[in-house]
């Protein structure tokens, strides 16, 4: 390879410095995460549970399981307020548990406690309702 500038030449030199340097990065990285891998259907438990505005959204046959209810407290005066979000989030991981995939919810309420600054719970009526092969079977 023969440069006719030394501009050409330092600038094939920067490359080649460049790339033996970034094959050198690759290679032997850990990555450690608070996420367990035998716990991982609990984290994603509450996406397998659908959330209806009530029984006549349901397009299959269905079998109530239980009220479930879930949480969310502000433990400091510095921390995030409450979000009606993950107390919902909570029920539809406890309905899960309850072998549920639907979930009606019936209200979301502040409450007064000791324990929290402010606190939101959730309520829902939890439901089986049936899969299309489940409903195919029948």
């Amino acid at each position: 390879m023969i440069f006719k500038h030394k501009t050409s030449l330092k600038v094939a030199l920067t490359v080649v410095l460049l790339t033996s340097m970034l094959g050198g990065c690759t290679g032997n990285y850990t990555f450690e995460s608070n996420v367990k891998a035998d716990n991982a259907e609990e984290y994603f438990s509450a996406s397998k549970v659908k959330i209806y505005d009530n029984e006549q959204d349901f397009d299959a046959s269905y079998q109530y399981v239980g009220l479930v209810e879930g949480e969310d407290c502000q433990k400091e005066p510095h921390l995030a307020a409450p979000d009606a979000i993950n107390a919902r989030t909570q029920a539809r991981q406890i309905a899960y548990l309850q072998k549920a995939n639907a979930i009606i919810f019936t209200s979301c309420i502040d409450i007064e406690t000791k324990h929290c600054v402010a606190q939101v719970v959730c309520y829902g009526k939890a439901y089986r309702v049936a899969t299309p092969d489940e409903q195919a079977e029948q």
